[in-house]
């Protein structure tokens, strides 16, 4: 079965690794796609450690991991990334995120910044 994030790896061979190395990812896009595979996952741990200390949501971590199991998630679609990579220290990731909720389909589009600091990617929030 294919990761949750939508690449052809297995959960194991892929966002699994980030999720156990606390979000050690090279690329910005990589923890884009850890980030949502732990909504899927609702693993509220993993979404608080990898939100940046300045942006992070630490009060709403158990609204965020009951809505998370609340839905049930389609599929992830990256639309588009700029820098975010290895040598990079900031970049952004357009997606959207398809989930069933309440009967219907939904999606959140977003274009999410990350910032690198001391070599390690952090979700930062939405990019203007």
């Amino acid at each position: 079965m294919n990761c949750h994030c939508g690449n052809t790896k297995t959960y194991q061979e892929c966002c699994e690794i980030f999720h156990r190395n606390n979000g050690k990812t090279e690329t910005a896009e990589q923890l884009m796609r850890s980030r949502y595979s732990a909504f899927v996952l609702a693993d509220g741990d993993y979404l608080m450690a990898t939100h940046h200390s300045s942006t992070r949501p630490t009060k709403e971590k158990k609204a965020i991991v009951k809505w998370a199991k609340s839905v049930q998630w389609i599929r992830l679609e990256v639309l588009e990334t700029t820098k975010g990579t290895e040598n990079d220290t900031e970049g952004t990731v357009t997606f959207n995120a398809y989930f069933f909720e309440n009967g219907n389909v939904d999606v959140i589009h977003e274009k999410s910044a990350f910032v690198k600091e001391n070599e390690q990617w952090f979700y930062f929030g939405l990019s203007n």
